[in-house]
Formats: structure tokens, C-alpha cells, sequence
């Protein structure tokens, strides 16, 4: 499900994923398909991790990466779990071929 809000979506994003939604800054976005593919593997991700535990790791691992980067942004692109929603994220075709836990790949 997607949903159109400015105030929930950070500043500088123009999406988020919180399972079991997909939440976007305008509505326009919705036509965007490279956006929605990168929010519908992190949809992935999350089910995959019961959720809760999805938030659990990618906080941790935030932590222990802001001190690597010492950058906010940095830190972000360097998450194993936006790291896998970047680079497949014009495949609009795999979810065919990416199996499990995937995002394992990234870490």
C-alpha cells in the first residue's frame, strides 16, 4: 500500500518504507518505478525480518557504521540494506531471481 505524506517522510528523501506501507513525499512519485522497486525490496527485507528485527539491525548497524563514516549520508549509502535497494533497484525484475535473506550479500 502506498500513502502520500510530506510530514512523515525525512527531509532529503522522497520515500520510506514502513512495513507494510510505502509512504512517499508527493503523489507524482507514485509513477516513479524505480522508487517503488527500491521501497518494495526494503518491503522485502522487512518481512523477511519479521520486521522488528529489520529495525533492530539496521539501527545497530548505523551506529557502528556513523562511526566508520562519521557522516550521515554516508552512512546511509553504506547500510547492507539500502546498499541491496540501490543497486537493484532498476532491475525491475528481481524479485525473480533474488532469493532469501539477500540482503546478506551487502553486509
Amino acid at each position: 500500500m502506498i500513502f502520500i505524506s510530506k510530514h512523515i517522510v525525512p527531509n532529503g528523501f522522497v520515500g520510506i518504507t514502513l512495513f507494510p506501507f510505502i509512504i512517499l513525499k508527493k503523489e507524482a512519485l507514485k509513477q516513479n518505478q524505480i522508487l517503488i522497486n527500491h521501497e518494495k525490496i526494503h518491503l522485502r527485507q522487512q518481512r523477511e525480518l519479521l520486521v522488528l528485527l529489520f529495525y533492530i539491525i539496521y539501527g545497530f548497524e548505523w551506529i557502528i557504521k556513523f562511526f566508520i563514516y562519521k557522516n550521515g549520508y554516508l552512512t546511509y549509502k553504506n547500510l547492507s540494506f539500502e546498499r541491496e535497494a540501490y543497486q537493484n533497484e532498476y532491475n525491475l525484475s528481481y524479485f525473480k531471481t533474488r532469493k532469501t535473506w539477500d540482503f546478506i550479500k551487502y553486509f
